[in-house]
């Protein structure tokens, strides 16, 4: 027996390295939303997928994926500090909600009617994260590296009656996902903090009257249900978030792991752009679709431009409100806003407002 052990021994100190072990790395991946949310989805679709298809390619390295979609491991108001603090290893994070934590990621938010192109959108956020330092650091401070970029698909005001116009949410309680509710600043409508997890409910049990939201999270929580009126603006885009990878975990991974997964992210970023181009007019006709036979059926109410003009021009300074004070306290949100504007404009973006002449 002791002479055979040796000759195993042997054999496997001589063995080709193209024939040595698969080395396991295990990983948990999560999101306070679940995967039917397009997004949310492509992570398992696309990010983890190409991941392991790269990785495939050397066989060197396999990921474990633990899965935890769905708020199985945190809600939506904890999606920075469980990545920050490891309660898993990938996630990703609703900038929307990260107000205070992530103040230059709101730049898209506060700067509204700026843009409808969600590729370009994406490109210039993700070209900033390269070229201005304060909002590169503003998440690596806290202890996440940003592999992927989301955004949304365009917003509309869904509501259990039908508008004329944008006067007539005067008076409303709109649902709106945290800094968003700075969009209904001026019409007299009253936002009602929430996110797409808790729409339903809300609109159902008459928390609010409607909800400010868009059509791709919208469709798979079923929000025509209760506000079977989709009054289309076509408002516009927002950056939302990233798939975020806690850095001490980060800083284990192999090289050619972190390569993929680098990778990887890109892919996600891209996919993610172009199909919220394609799959948001497929929402709005799904919903129109699925709600035919309900009471009153799901009916959209096209705005005209000139009513969508009404809107933006309706809000306060929002841009000016909002990077003055983060200037008080050392944040570049000024200079910020001024690249963000001049960037959209350079990708053939002509906004609607023009904030960074307001500033």
């Amino acid at each position: 027996m002791k002479a055979f052990l040796a000759v195993l021994t042997t054999a496997a100190l001589v063995l080709p390295a193209g024939i040595s072990a698969q080395e396991q790395i295990d990983l948990t991946v999560a999101s306070s939303h679940p995967t039917v949310v397009p997004w949310v989805g492509m992570i398992q679709t696309h990010f983890m997928a190409r991941t392991d298809e790269l990785l495939a390619e050397t066989g060197t390295y396999q990921i474990n994926w633990n899965e935890a979609f769905g708020g199985q491991l945190y809600k939506a108001n904890a999606t920075l500090s469980s990545v920050e603090d490891g309660i898993t290893d990938i996630g990703w994070v609703f900038s929307f909600l990260e107000p205070a934590q992530l103040p230059l990621s709101q730049v898209s938010t506060n700067t509204p009617f700026a843009v409808t192109d969600v590729p370009a959108l994406l490109e210039v956020i993700d070209e900033l994260l390269v070229s201005n330092e304060a909002f590169k650091a503003e998440w690596e401070d806290h202890n996440v590296k940003v592999l992927g970029l989301t955004a949304t698909d365009l917003y509309d005001i869904y509501t259990k009656e039908p508008l004329e116009g944008i006067a007539d949410i005067a008076g409303m309680k709109l649902s709106a996902p945290g800094v968003l509710g700075s969009w209904l600043r001026g019409t007299g409508a009253n936002a009602v903090d929430g996110a797409l997890t808790t729409f339903y409910t809300d609109v159902q049990t008459g928390v609010s009257d409607g909800a400010l939201s868009l059509a791709l999270g919208v469709l798979p929580i079923k929000l025509y249900e209760v506000a079977p009126y989709i009054n289309r603006f076509d408002a516009a885009a927002a950056f939302s978030g990233a798939i975020a990878i806690n850095m001490d975990t980060w800083e284990t991974l192999p090289e050619e792991v972190q390569a993929a997964m680098i990778e990887a992210g890109k892919y996600y970023t891209e996919s993610h752009g172009q199909q919220m181009v394609e799959l948001h007019e497929v929402a709005l006709n799904t919903m129109v679709e699925q709600g035919a036979n309900q009471n009153p059926k799901v009916t959209i109410v096209n705005m005209p431009a000139e009513e969508r003009q009404k809107w933006v021009d309706m809000l306060p300074n929002l841009a000016a409100e909002w990077a003055t004070p983060l200037e008080a306290q050392g944040v570049p949100a000024v200079e910020f806003v001024k690249q963000y504007m001049a960037a959209l404009r350079a990708k053939g973006v002509e906004p609607s407002r023009a904030w960074d002449e307001e500033l």
